[in-house]
């Protein structure tokens, strides 16, 4: 990395202050001297490709392109994945039960990644954790090529990926702040959501053409090769080492993580929103192959393309998330939990392709906005010693409750139709915004 130079502070959104005895402990160096930095305020660091400045960092340059590689291999993994599950056993159920195994160590786990994220240097992390998810994949690639693939392997192998995930998500959101420093940090958080929605929109559609032409084993291949290009990219960055400091037990350092983040109201809020609308709303996407299928009639072609609509609205609102005013930024997460649950309901009920298409975009671009506005404020506003903590906690809610939500939501398909129980998570969704609502009465809801 560049040689030391002093940390710019951010400019907090109106209310997100940190106080005194809270001040950052650990000392990332962005590549940017301040004198840059300044000439780019007077310039007016505005436009609409503001965000764009987070490139001059050399190490999130080498993150972004290893990162967008790796992605669009996992997302066609996520697909291909759903796919092979519903092509085998026709059953939402074990479509909900598949995601349930890939995700759930993320609720169980995450807290435990980051108390290492914060202990230790996040870089090497990485590094294994992008080693075992490769041997992840060529295993899903070796079993299928060979015939030998059966739902139980899938679930077992969905089970590994979700523990490194554990740790992953954790470790690689608090390293952000280290690649960009923190007055480039809300840059970079919109950045990395524009890029995972990228990937989103490319790989599907991807997914779903080899599909139809080589077939599911592939696919799989492909995420595996995917990975090299992050796990590269890794070993070509430079970090200055952190400075050693004094931890508290493992147990210990987990619970003042937990502490610390209720007693902070926007994180709180905030928190309490991604993990609803993950578990209730979220969860529509381990669906999406009984959606085109049963609902829209549609083969992988189809499912790809649903999955690229997707992806298309949540690009769109990580873009409009870098366009947030900072006096706004709090009051992001009600109104797109609110606006979520909407287009949610209005998507369960329809059986037209093209619609159904239309109507994911709004239903991911809320969705976006709420996870990426909720990153931006919980990483503003936590203390450095406690960020891989309170990012472990975001993972927890965003992704840690989907699987609990896909399994649920698995079964009231199968009990009450597809149709009817997303649009209840819907009205769960809106219901949780109005109590988001009442516990900020007596503030300024823009502020």
């Amino acid at each position: 990395m560049a040689p030391e130079t002093p940390i710019i502070e951010a400019v907090l959104p109106e209310g997100l202050e940190i106080t005194p005895a809270a001040q950052p402990v650990e000392a990332p160096q962005p590549e940017v001297s301040a004198a840059e930095a300044a000439e780019d305020a007077a310039k007016g660091g505005g436009g609409a490709f503001v965000f764009l400045r987070v490139f001059r960092h050399r190490n999130y340059r080498l993150f972004f392109t290893g990162q967008l590689v790796s992605l669009m291999g996992t997302w066609i993994t996520n697909v291909t994945q759903g796919f092979l599950v519903y092509s085998l056993t026709h059953s939402p159920l074990l479509l909900g039960v598949v995601s349930f195994a890939g995700q759930v160590p993320v609720f169980f786990f995450s807290a435990f990644g980051g108390m290492i994220s914060d202990r230790f240097d996040r870089r090497r992390m990485l590094l294994w954790t992008q080693t075992l998810a490769c041997a992840q994949s060529a295993a899903l690639a070796v079993l299928t090529l060979t015939h030998q693939i059966q739902v139980w392997m899938v679930v077992c192998l969905a089970l590994f990926q979700g523990f490194i995930n554990a740790f992953d998500v954790p470790i690689r959101q608090a390293m952000t702040v280290e690649m960009v420093g923190r007055d480039d940090l809300r840059h970079a958080i919109s950045l990395n959501s524009m890029m995972f929605n990228l990937a989103r929109v490319i790989g599907p559609p991807v997914a779903g053409i080899v599909i139809a032409l080589v077939g599911v084993g592939i696919c799989f291949a492909l995420d595996a090769l995917s990975y090299l290009a992050v796990i590269f990219c890794l070993t070509l960055m430079l970090f200055t080492p952190r400075p050693s400091a004094k931890h508290a037990t493992p147990l210990r350092a987990i619970a003042q993580g937990f502490a610390y983040a209720w007693r902070v109201r926007e994180i709180r809020i905030s928190l309490f929103l991604v993990a609803i609308c993950s578990a209730f709303g979220a969860s529509y996407l381990t669906q999406m192959p009984a959606f085109a299928r049963d609902a829209l009639r549609q083969g992988s072609e189809g499912l790809g393309f649903l999955y690229g609509a997707v992806g298309a609205g949540a690009l769109t609102g990580a873009y409009v998330l870098a366009r947030v005013p900072d006096r706004h930024l709090r009051a992001t997460p009600i109104i797109a939990s609110l606006c979520f649950g909407l287009a949610l309901i209005a998507f369960s009920q329809s059986h037209i392709y093209w619609l159904s298409m239309l109507l994911l975009m709004p239903c991911s671009f809320n969705l976006m906005l709420l996870g990426g506005s909720t990153n931006s404020i919980i990483q503003l506003v936590s203390r450095d010693d406690m960020r891989g903590r309170v990012v472990a906690l975001y993972a927890i809610a965003f992704m840690g409750m989907m699987p609990w939500g896909a399994l649920l939501l698995g079964w009231a398909a199968e009990s009450f139709g597809l149709g009817t129980a997303v649009a209840i998570g819907g009205g769960i969704c809106m219901m949780a915004a109005l109590v988001a609502l009442y516990d900020r009465r007596g503030q300024a809801f823009g502020a």
